[in-house]
């Protein structure tokens, strides 16, 4: 690239898509843990998926920063996936990064991450999945080490815990608006189709908030759960899903039929009351 280093650092900067369904109890976490970025190069790009203004919530917190941006579906419920098309439509800088309203980014993550996705098309971290109402570590999605490694399709497709990385806004693919459930899941294997392996900070930069009352915990969450992933089998077989490489839609397809029968599980433990949700699932059995 052209010009002096700080017009390069300046060149990277992160629109951070954050979706709002009744995140009123939430939102300011996840906008502070932005403030609280080492790295000052970013947008908030607040989506309204319920009717509502989160401006005076925000207002109300001590939160007036000119880098953030509100905007809304139009809709009540339209879900994540087109939440996060709204933001992608409004963000105005190069990368691209969702997070969820009622998670937070550690301090150090989009100065670790930005640079590499820049550099690379995309980056992902460790995620730390932590108990929302007493802050308790539950698990963290790879054994904590320093250091980067490369990560691929195939590495993605063995996880178990949602993963938010940051991607180059060419590459990025959007969100499937009819994939409701495992959008996430669909999003991160198109963004590895199109960029190939990329590096993976093993460092918990994500934490991912386990809430009482999120879909996960809902009594309905593996019929929602099998559901998706047979619509996931169905555009798999259909129009391939916006993957180009036809060996990542045959894998990607096993580890979908993989997933269903652990979510077959997880139900079955679920109703026999053994857990509350399904990473309580995962770390009972990882035990």
């Amino acid at each position: 690239m052209n010009g002096s280093p700080a017009d390069s650092v300046g060149a990277m900067g992160v629109s951070v898509i954050i979706a709002a369904h009744r995140a009123h109890d939430t939102i300011a976490r996840a906008v502070n843990s932005l403030l609280a970025q080492s790295w000052p190069h970013w947008q908030a790009v607040i989506v309204s998926d319920d009717g509502t203004d989160y401006r005076p919530t925000l207002t109300a917190a001590g939160i007036d920063d000119p880098r953030l941006t509100f905007t809304g579906t139009g809709r009540i419920g339209a879900g994540a996936p087109a939440a996060r098309n709204a933001g992608l439509a409004a963000a105005t800088l190069p990368l691209i990064a969702p997070l969820d309203a009622d998670d937070r980014f550690q301090p150090a993550r989009l100065a670790t991450l930005a640079p590499l996705a820049w550099a690379r098309g995309a980056a992902f971290d460790n995620v730390a999945v932590v108990r929302d109402e007493d802050d308790s570590p539950l698990s963290i999605l790879f054994p904590e080490t320093d250091g980067v490694v490369e990560f691929d399709a195939a590495a993605f497709l063995a996880t178990s815990v949602p993963m938010f990385p940051l991607v180059r806004r060419a590459l990025c693919p959007g969100w499937e608006e009819d994939v409701n459930f495992c959008d996430d899941v669909v999003f991160n294997v198109q963004t590895l189709d199109r960029s190939g392996p990329v590096p993976l900070v093993r460092t918990p930069l994500y934490e991912y908030r386990q809430r009482a009352g999120s879909i996960t915990f809902s009594a309905d969450s593996g019929a929602r759960a099998d559901g998706c992933y047979r619509h996931v089998l169905d555009r798999l077989a259909g129009d391939g899903l916006r993957i180009a490489d036809p060996d990542l839609r045959a894998r990607f397809a096993a580890a979908v039929e993989a997933k269903r029968a652990r979510n077959a599980a997880y139900t079955a433990a679920f109703q026999a009351g053994r857990c509350a949700n399904f990473q309580e699932f995962l770390t009972l059995n990882e035990s």
